[in-house]
């Protein structure tokens, strides 16, 4: 599905990270992708992303629409012309906008979820949670910090910065295909998040991760990034 490149405003993204069993993930990703495994994890987690101004590039600002959306996400890797690739491979997609709903996996790539958001931003504290038409379910609370969590498998916000900052490919499932797209931000910069509280029914359903299989790891913070979305050869 090849769509105009998307430009807008990235007016809050939080990465919610876990590091899961790869054989649990590996069930759940088709072919020809694979986990993209660090320290012997698989990697997986949630987007939480209000986007601004979204439009056609070259357009003016005022005709773009905004949005809360939920992404989530697993580090894969996989093979093209002799070359190992790598990037994400995006499950399900959900979005407060009845348009991206209609739209999605049609005219804009992915299948998208219709989902209540209810967002409280304050003084640098967040409470993002959202359920969506098949009752999948995610919240979170959490503050700005500058220090990054001691016990994540990635050891420092640079290691961490550059793994996802690298998972800028991102393919969705499309009926019999997968959707790919990429996140240009005009600039790559984020924060620590300190989180007291993370829930997610898609991580916590024991019928596809078993107990223990799925630890929460990090969180990080961008906001106010210029972007561009554009559209990839699907596979």
């Amino acid at each position: 599905m090849k769509i105009p490149t998307i430009h807008g405003y990235i007016d809050r993204r939080i990465l919610i990270n876990f590091t899961a069993d790869p054989k649990s993930v590996e069930k759940i990703i088709p072919f020809p992708f694979r986990p993209k495994i660090y320290k012997d994890k698989a990697i997986v987690g949630i987007c939480l992303i209000r986007l601004k101004d979204i439009k056609p590039k070259g357009f003016p600002d005022f005709i773009g629409v905004n949005s809360e959306n939920g992404a989530h996400r697993i580090a894969v890797e996989w093979d093209e012309k002799e070359e190992t690739k790598s990037g994400v491979y995006i499950p399900r997609r959900d979005t407060s906008l009845k348009i991206n709903a209609f739209i999605g996996g049609r005219l804009f790539p992915g299948k998208h979820y219709l989902a209540k958001f209810n967002v409280q931003e304050t003084n640098g504290n967040y409470h993002i949670d959202f359920k969506s038409s098949d009752e999948t379910e995610t919240s979170i609370d959490a503050t700005e910090t500058k220090v990054f969590n001691e016990n994540s498998i990635f050891g420092t916000l640079e290691n961490a910065s550059d793994f996802f900052e690298n998972g800028d490919l991102g393919y969705s499932p499309n009926k019999d295909k997968f959707d790919g797209l990429r996140l240009k931000a005009y600039k790559w910069e984020v924060q620590p998040l300190e989180v007291s509280n993370v829930k997610s029914s898609f991580f916590e359903n024991e019928e596809i991760f078993p107990k223990g299989s799925v630890t929460f790891d990090n969180a990080l913070l961008m906001t106010n990034i210029e972007h561009e979305w554009k559209s990839e050869q699907g596979k």
